[in-house]
């Protein structure tokens, strides 16, 4: 449920863009974006660079398009959109707060969180995610610089890229509570008496 609601704005964004103009998809995914927001606020969630970033990211590139420049491709919206996220991924880590943390605190217990592995975790999955941001850089740069690729190449490079990552945000929490429990048992803690 939560990566679904944290993709939604995207999803919305991509989907629109095959049917609707940049600026009605940019505005779509903004009010997308903002409710995601109001509903983990709702619960008692906490505001998450992510969906902040992503609401300004979308609004600021729609008015942009809508009262500046509406000549933007398609592909080059695409572009700015992922090269912003991407920034706000590689911004999270310069400033010592990855992304994923905001996250990881509100669905893990207390004593989970300090662990000492917690942090270096979310440096790991927020390094993935910046991957697969880049990779969908990577993916519009080619869908505009080479014409004759088949759309479906750059979708397929994109949703194997964010595919990719949601996996590996299900699996590396996983493996590394295992590793921590494994490594329990083989080194038990001596009580001196």
């Amino acid at each position: 449920m939560m990566v679904s609601l944290i993709l939604a704005p995207f999803v919305t964004f991509a989907g629109l863009t095959m049917v609707a103009s940049a600026p009605v998809s940019l505005f779509a995914a903004a009010a997308v974006a903002l409710a995601t927001i109001v509903y983990d606020l709702s619960r008692g969630g906490s505001l998450k660079i992510l969906a902040s970033g992503a609401a300004i990211l979308f609004v600021a590139l729609g008015c942009y398009l809508t009262f500046i420049d509406a000549s933007w491709s398609t592909p080059s919206v695409r572009l700015a959109v992922d090269s912003g996220v991407l920034a706000i991924a590689l911004l999270s880590i310069v400033l010592r707060y990855p992304f994923t943390l905001q996250y990881a605190r509100e669905v893990v217990d207390i004593e989970t969180a300090r662990l000492p592995g917690f942090m270096r975790a979310n440096y790991i999955i927020t390094w993935a995610w910046t991957a697969a941001f880049l990779l969908m850089v990577i993916a519009n740069v080619l869908m505009i610089y080479l014409p004759g690729l088949p759309l479906w190449a750059g979708i397929a490079i994109a949703l194997a890229a964010r595919n990719s990552a949601v996996l590996f945000t299900k699996w590396y929490p996983k493996r590394r509570l295992a590793r921590m429990a494994q490594q329990a048992v083989s080194c038990p803690v001596i009580k001196a008496s």
